[in-house]
C-alpha cells in the first residue's frame, strides 16, 4: 500500500483494492486539501479540521461513528475514545479506527486526548502501523504520545497533527516527540510504501511530507 500524508490527520492510504482518506480538513486550518480522492472517508470527530467531507472528490462511503463496517475488502472498526482526559466533558468525544487492509493493521487515533485504557488496548491489539497526534493544545502532547507508543507497541510510527509553517493553529512541532523517543537524523520522505511482508521488525518513525 502506499500511504501520503495530505496534512494535519488527512491520510490518503492506498491500498490494492480501496483507497482511505482519514480526517478531511477545512481550509480554515490555513491551508486547503490536495488530492483527495477515496472509496472510503473516516472521521474521527466533527470539528472543521477533521471532518470536512466536502474537500473529498468522488463517491465515497462515510465513517464517522464507533462500529464495525466492511467496505470494498477493508475492515474497519471505529472504538469509542475522548477528546480531552475528561471523559469528553471538555472537548467531546472521539473515534480511533482500527483499519484492516492488505493484511496490515493501521491505527488512526484521531484527536485523541488521552492515554488508552488497558481495555481499549485489547480492543486495539497488534499494530502495524500507528497514526498518532503530538502536537499537544487540542490533543495528547508529545509526552503521551510516547506513553501511548510504549503501550502499543507499533511497527511503523506517522506522527500527525503538529505544528507545520502553514497552519494557523498553535501546535508543538514533531522535534518534540522525536527526542522524548529518542529518535535522531529522521529524513522527511514523500510517501510510505509498505506491506505485510515489509514491516519492519523493530519499531521505526517514519516522517511524512505533505503534498
Amino acid at each position: 500500500m502506499d500511504i501520503n500524508w495530505l496534512g494535519h490527520s488527512c491520510f490518503r492510504i492506498k491500498g490494492k483494492e480501496a483507497t482511505i482518506i482519514t480526517d478531511p480538513f477545512n481550509p480554515s486550518i490555513g491551508y486547503s486539501l490536495k488530492k483527495a480522492s477515496g472509496d472510503i472517508v473516516t472521521i474521527s470527530h466533527f470539528h472543521p479540521g477533521h471532518s470536512d467531507i466536502d474537500s473529498v472528490e468522488g463517491e465515497f462511503k462515510v465513517i464517522r461513528s464507533p462500529g464495525e463496517y466492511e467496505q470494498k475488502g477493508v475492515y474497519i472498526t471505529g472504538l469509542a475514545s475522548f477528546h480531552d482526559t475528561s471523559d469528553g466533558s471538555e472537548r467531546g468525544k472521539n473515534t480511533v479506527y482500527i483499519i484492516e487492509i492488505d493484511g496490515v493493521t493501521l491505527c488512526h487515533l484521531g484527536d485523541i486526548g488521552h492515554v488508552p485504557s488497558s481495555h481499549m488496548e485489547e480492543e486495539i491489539g497488534e499494530v502495524g502501523i500507528l497514526f498518532i497526534p503530538v502536537g499537544g493544545f487540542s490533543t495528547i502532547d508529545s509526552s503521551l504520545a510516547t506513553n501511548i507508543v510504549r503501550n502499543l507497541s507499533p511497527k511503523v510510527i506517522i506522527p500527525m497533527h503538529y505544528k507545520i509553517p502553514k497552519l494557523t493553529r498553535e501546535l508543538e512541532s514533531v522535534d518534540n516527540f522525536l527526542l522524548k523517543l529518542g529518535v535522531k537524523d529522521v529524513i522527511s520522505q514523500p510517501r510510505l510504501t509498505i506491506n505485510r511482508s515489509t514491516l519492519p521488525v523493530s519499531t521505526q518513525v517514519v516522517v511524512l511530507e505533505t503534498l
